[in-house]
C-alpha cells in the first residue's frame, strides 16, 4: 500500500490497515527534515520531553504513524514521479489525502495511474469530496470544519444561546480514516475477484453526516430540526450525565426492562404513563429531580457497584489516569508498550478490533522520514546501490533521522503486538508477492 496522506484522516486509514498486516509505504516529500511536509510529525506535544527541537517527534505521529515504512521522495520532480508510478504498479492500494486535483497537476491523474495498474484501488480522502460544487470541492478543510458541515456541531452542547460544543479530539479525522480503510478493503475484495481497480471518494463531512442517526429522516418526515440538549438526549430518557457525590456518572435506561430495574433501585413511583418513552420524556422535569437526588448522594464508585448488582447501566466517566488503571483495558490489551525510533519507549492505544485468527500487532514505531529509502527502492523497485546513491545525491530522495542517541526499533510488548519478525519488503518481493 502507498500512503501519500498528511496529518490524520488519510494516514490513519493506512495505519489502521497496517496494524493488521498491510505493508504501508508512507511517501513524504521535501523538506527532508523539520518543518516537514507532513505537519503531524511536529504537532505538540513532542517527545522525548526536553530534547532539542530537531530530536523530537509528535505524540500524534508516534500513535498514528506506527507500522509503516517511510520513503522520502520528491514527487514534484519528474524522476520522483516516475518512481512513485513504479510503486503504484507494484501496489494494491493507494491512499491519498490531498486536495482534489493535486495529483492531476503532477501528471498522475487517476486515469494515468489506473492505466499503469488497472487493478489498483485508489482511495481519496478529502474534506468535501472529489466531485460536486467547485466552490466546496477546493475548500480548505480540517476536522472541525467537517464537524460543522456535517450537522454534528449543531447537536452538541447546551441549548441556545450557548454556543455549540466541539469535540475535544480529532474525532472526525479518526472516523473518516476508519471509513477510508473499510472502503479500501471493500474495493480490494472486488479487485481480487475481477482484477478491476477503482477510485474510492471519501468526504470527511459525509462520514459524520451518516453518523447523525435519523436526523435526515426526521427532518424530511416531520420538518424536525434537532436542537441541542446539553447533557440530555433528545429522544431517549433517562439517558444522560448525572451528578454524583464526587463527580459525574452516566446513566442509561432507555428500554422498558432497564427502566423498570432503575425504578426498583431508585424507588420511583409506578406511574403507568412513565412506562412509555414518550411518557417519560413528557415527565422529564418530574422524574429528573428524583434521579439527581439518588445519584448526588452517592459516590461514583457506589453507583457503579449498585449498577452492577442491579443490572442498571451506570458508568463512570473515565479520565486517562483512570483508564491506565482500568482492569478491562488491561485484560483486553488496549494499552501497549513499544519502542519508537525517535521518542524511545512509549505506551499508547492498542489494536482494535480483536481478530481471533489474524490479530493485529505493533511491529515497529513510527518511522523517521526516509528511514526505509533503501529497503523500498531496492526491495520493491529493484534499484541497484549506484542508482540509489545518485537519487540521494540529486535530492530526489531524502531522509532525516532526529539525533537522540539511537533508539532500537523493536516490536511492542503484549500478545496483541505479536512476536514474529517485522515484515520485509525485500523478502516479499523475492517471493513475488504484491504489497497492499
Amino acid at each position: 500500500m502507498v500512503d501519500t496522506g498528511r496529518v490524520v484522516a488519510g494516514p490513519w486509514a493506512a495505519t489502521f490497515l497496517g496494524d493488521f498486516g498491510a505493508e504501508v509505504i508512507h511517501v513524504e516529500g521535501p523538506p527532508f527534515g523539520p518543518s516537514y511536509a507532513d505537519p503531524s510529525r511536529l504537532l505538540p506535544p513532542l517527545l522525548p520531553p526536553g530534547a532539542p527541537s530537531g530530536a523530537q517527534v509528535s505524540e500524534s505521529w508516534v500513535q498514528y504513524g506506527r507500522n509503516k515504512f517511510s520513503l522520502g521522495l520528491d514527487i514534484t520532480r519528474p524522476q520522483g514521479r516516475r518512481l512513485l508510478l513504479e510503486l503504484f504498479r507494484r501496489s494494491q492500494i493507494w491512499i491519498d489525502a490531498s486536495r482534489p486535483g493535486t495529483f492531476d497537476k503532477l501528471g498522475l491523474s487517476d486515469r494515468t495511474v489506473l492505466r499503469a495498474n488497472p487493478s489498483l484501488v485508489i482511495v481519496h480522502v478529502s474534506g468535501f469530496g472529489q466531485t460536486g460544487v467547485e466552490g466546496y470541492r477546493r475548500r480548505a478543510s480540517y476536522d472541525l470544519v467537517a464537524q460543522a458541515m456535517s450537522g454534528y456541531l449543531s447537536a452538541q452542547g447546551e441549548p441556545e444561546p450557548s454556543p455549540p460544543m466541539q469535540s475535544g479530539t480529532a474525532i472526525n479525522d479518526l472516523v473518516t480514516g476508519l471509513g477510508g480503510a473499510a472502503a479500501a478493503v471493500m474495493a480490494l475484495r472486488h479487485a481480487e475477484r475481477t482484477g478491476e481497480g477503482q477510485v474510492v471518494d471519501v468526504a470527511a463531512y459525509e462520514l459524520f453526516f451518516l453518523m447523525m442517526e435519523n436526523m435526515a429522516v426526521d427532518y424530511f418526515a416531520r420538518g424536525e430540526v434537532r436542537a441541542r440538549h446539553g447533557r440530555a438526549h433528545p429522544r431517549l430518557y433517562p439517558y444522560g450525565i448525572y451528578p454524583a457525590k464526587d463527580g459525574w456518572i452516566v446513566l442509561a435506561a432507555p428500554t422498558p426492562l432497564s427502566w423498570r430495574k432503575l425504578g426498583q433501585l431508585v424507588g420511583l413511583p409506578q406511574e403507568p404513563a412513565w412506562e412509555t418513552m414518550s411518557g417519560r420524556l413528557a415527565a422529564r422535569e418530574s422524574i429528573d429531580p428524583r434521579l439527581r437526588t439518588f445519584t448526588s448522594t452517592r459516590t461514583v464508585r457506589e453507583l457503579e457497584e449498585l449498577g452492577v448488582a442491579n443490572d442498571v447501566a451506570f458508568a463512570p466517566i473515565l479520565t486517562m489516569r483512570e483508564i491506565a488503571q482500568n482492569p478491562q483495558y488491561a485484560a483486553r490489551e488496549m494499552l501497549l508498550s513499544w519502542n519508537d525510533p525517535v521518542a524511545g519507549p512509549v505506551r499508547g492505544a492498542g489494536i482494535v478490533p480483536k481478530l481471533s485468527r489474524t490479530p493485529g500487532r505493533v511491529w515497529r514505531g513510527a518511522p523517521w522520514l526516509g528511514q526505509d529509502n533503501e529497503q523500498v527502492l531496492r526491495g520493491v523497485l529493484g534499484l541497484p546501490s549506484g542508482s540509489i546513491d545518485r537519487l540521494r545525491a540529486t535530492g530526489i530522495i531524502g531522509a532525516y533521522r532526529p539525533t537522540n542517541g539511537g533508539v532500537k526499533d523493536e516490536p511492542a510488548r503484549g500478545s496483541s503486538a505479536g512476536a514474529s519478525s517485522a515484515p520485509s519488503l525485500g523478502t516479499l518481493r523475492g517471493r513475488g508477492r504484491h504489497r497492499t
